[in-house]
């Protein structure tokens, strides 16, 4: 087996260690017509995860699987990633240094330095986080802990799809896509079992042209989910798990995100931020469509964003 591929044994193996600081995030089984789509859904709820989404997962892997040097670890992310770093590395009393990029949320921001962590922006695209946060590595000696491409990473959001197989049969995933790690974990856990489905803003195709290239390339990353779903290319290390694994891609539009997160609130008072949305959107957007019987899960990855405002009165 290359080493750029996971196992399913690893993944579990991985869940023993990682299980006593993670959630077990719930499912719920939905009539799909509460969406608009003529089919039975089941939902994972992982934006009720620590940190507000799975990249939790692959944190506390990264940092319960490897040794940490004193000089801590060090994170480029959109938001997320950067938030489930610093509550891993809060929980686990290891120093953080977070970079992100200046289009990271609010609440993002906010999370991560809520958490404890040294917070810097740097530059406006993720890629842009990634480049200072190599420049740190080199100069200070902390770990790195990478957003999608690591094989740490790769296993603790793999435990996803253990959970989920464990709390309901599906036939179909729909599963969010930026830099890869999360669907290559889930691929890797179901090995063909089921039909998988990556789900991409069309304004961030990262998957899409790297499947038509053959290879990881730069694509396009802008659009409204672009802090958790535009990394510039998915990474080299996901790309043969997703090739073997993962049956196609569907992109979705910025106004089938913004309907999706409206639909969560409407019917479950559930808030996704648009990341977290965007695999429901290839259904309500009817850009995947199920066959008679096919029993869909969608996996809501993500409830990090600013848009609720609790007041007093």
């Amino acid at each position: 087996m290359s080493k750029s591929l996971i196992s399913a044994a690893e993944i579990r193996s991985t869940y023993a260690i990682i299980a006593p600081h993670i959630r077990r995030t719930p499912v719920i089984e939905v009539d799909g017509s509460d969406f608009g789509i003529d089919a039975p859904l089941v939902l994972k709820l992982e934006l009720l995860q620590h940190a507000g989404s799975f990249k939790a997962r692959g944190a506390f892997t990264s940092l319960l699987k490897r040794q940490v040097p004193r000089a801590g670890v060090v994170a480029a992310s959109g938001g997320n990633h950067g938030a489930a770093v610093a509550f891993a590395a809060m929980k686990l009393k290891v120093p953080a240094k977070i970079f992100v990029p200046s289009i990271a949320s609010p609440a993002k921001i906010q999370q991560i330095t809520d958490y404890g962590a040294q917070l810097e922006i740097s530059g406006e695209r993720y890629a842009d986080a990634l480049a200072a946060s190599e420049a740190w590595i080199a100069a200070s000696g902390a770990m790195p802990i990478h957003a999608f491409d690591q094989h740490e990473t790769m296993l603790g959001q793999g435990t996803v799809g253990l959970e989920f197989d464990d709390q309901a049969q599906i036939d179909t995933l729909m599963v969010a896509v930026g830099g890869g790690g999360l669907i290559a974990g889930l691929a890797a856990w179901y090995e063909g079992r089921i039909k998988i489905v990556a789900v991409e803003p069309e304004k961030a195709p990262t998957l899409t042209r790297a499947l038509e290239a053959g290879r990881p390339v730069d694509a396009e990353a802008g659009g409204i989910a672009a802090e958790s779903l535009a990394p510039r290319r998915v990474g080299e290390l996901v790309f043969p798990i997703i090739r073997r694994f993962v049956d196609k891609t569907v992109l979705v539009s910025d106004d089938a995100i913004l309907d999706a997160q409206r639909r969560l609130w409407t019917a479950l008072r559930v808030v996704a931020e648009p990341g977290g949305a965007a695999a429901l959107a290839a259904l309500t957007s009817r850009k995947y469509v199920p066959t008679l019987g096919e029993r869909v899960g969608v996996l809501i990855c993500g409830g990090n964003t600013a848009v609720v405002n609790f007041k007093s009165h």
